[in-house]
């Protein structure tokens, strides 16, 4: 069995941290269990790229039940669990991932191309850019891809715009029963634990300033705020502006906000959103972390040129003096603070967004060589599978339209 992790020996508490995400994620073991009764991905190799958390490993090994072969590499160099990773490398996944893994990424990447996959799983899209760039050979084989981040669905829009996408990619991060829950429920609470986690500090009374007002901004403005914090939000986009304006949040420029802020958050996609004009402006003991995709964010280049000294002061905390006195505390080295410094999204939430990731792929054994290359919504049929599956699991009852509802609202000749 090929693969490469911390420690093997670590399987059997990466075991117990898998056993614990299983029990809180009841709608991807009910997959499982359809997966292992229909063998839906009989013969399907799959190339994934993925954070390698405790829930992930929930997936890959459902999608293993499935009847996949599964190669997996880690899709950030701080946030592989080594426990998880040595569990997946024992269960028979060729596994390419270990936590403090920044030399090594992208050999990690080619490892995991090596099985000429029919399926692409991204966090991010480096997997895919890999394989356009590289290893273009490996193209025919891929009957589709898919796309777990809005940073990866960005790049893959991109590359569909420029005509270089060369296989359909679902965009899994865009399905209402991913983004809605996963980026507002689950980045909003895993950014607050890795910065706990982090800091130790108090977030009641201080002055917490986001950058950027998507789902994944709106779900740490408001955990932010019923913790106490007085959230300030900085955006580029009138309307969410506005949103958040209406949603009782000061909106300000960063620039302007560099001045009061205590902690900041980047939540863009963007590149260089904290840049040095607002790191000039920061205040002495600013806090910086990042919980976007990549950590370009956050212009650390700058922070690395222009201190005079820095210094690890705990676990995902370093210290940067600057020459006028002031120092400024980067957590995770600018990369997602919640994987780095906490667990990443909690069971629940990814219950619904690997359930996504599971149901997809199936779905691209079959349909897969009927799409273009473009990016493709997940249809609509497997998001509300998914989310009629979770109330199910919740005991959670809804009513349904009656023929004379559903004839009503498909009508137009009915008035006032």
């Amino acid at each position: 069995m090929e693969y490469k992790v911390k420690n093997i020996k670590l399987a059997d508490e990466g075991e117990k941290l898998v056993g614990w995400a299983e029990q809180h994620m009841p709608v991807l073991m009910d997959i499982r269990k359809d997966f292992e009764k229909k063998k839906p991905l009989e013969g399907i190799r799959i190339a994934a790229c993925l954070h390698v958390t405790k829930e992930t490993a929930v997936l890959v090994k459902t999608l293993k039940a499935g009847g996949a072969t599964v190669a997996l590499a880690g899709s950030n160099p701080l946030s592989t669990n080594d426990a998880v990773a040595a569990h997946l490398a024992k269960e028979g996944i060729h596994v390419y991932a270990w936590r403090e893994n920044h030399e090594k990424y992208y050999w990690c990447i080619d490892q995991v191309l090596k099985i000429k996959p029919n399926i692409t799983m991204d966090d991010g899209g480096d997997l895919i850019t890999t394989i356009h760039t590289k290893k273009r050979s490996l193209i025919k084989n891929v009957v589709g891809g898919t796309e777990e981040t809005t940073t990866g669905v960005n790049r893959q829009r991109a590359m569909e715009r420029e005509g270089v996408l060369e296989y359909p990619v679902i965009a899994v991060n865009d399905a209402m029963t991913k983004h809605f829950f996963d980026n507002r429920y689950g980045t909003g609470q895993s950014t607050i634990d890795g910065i706990l986690r982090a800091t130790s500090l108090l977030l009641a009374g201080k002055n917490f300033v986001i950058a950027g007002y998507g789902w994944c901004g709106k779900g740490l403005a408001r955990r932010a705020a019923g913790m106490g914090a007085k959230v300030i939000i900085c955006e580029v986009d009138e309307i969410k502006a506005l949103e958040a304006a209406m949603d009782g949040y000061r909106v300000m420029p960063l620039r302007e906000a560099a001045k009061i802020g205590d902690i900041f958050v980047t939540v863009t996609g963007n590149k260089h959103v904290i840049d040095s004009s607002a790191l000039k402006n920061m205040k002495d003991g600013a806090i910086v972390a990042n919980s976007g995709h990549f950590d370009n964010e956050i212009n650390v280049e700058w922070l690395e040129k222009s201190a005079i000294d820095k210094e690890e002061i705990r676990d995902n905390v370093v210290a940067y003096h600057l020459k006028d006195g002031r120092k400024i505390f980067l957590l995770s080295e600018g990369r997602l603070v919640n994987l780095s410094a906490a667990e990443g999204h909690p069971p629940e939430v990814m219950d619904m967004s690997f359930a996504n990731q599971a149901l997809v792929a199936a779905w691209l054994v079959k349909e897969g060589k009927k799409l273009d290359n473009r990016v493709y919504s997940v249809p609509e049929k497997i998001d509300r599978e998914v989310a009629r599956r979770k109330l199910k699991t919740m005991g959670i009852r809804i009513d349904k339209l009656t023929k004379e509802q559903r004839d009503y609202l498909k009508g137009w000749k009915e008035g006032t």
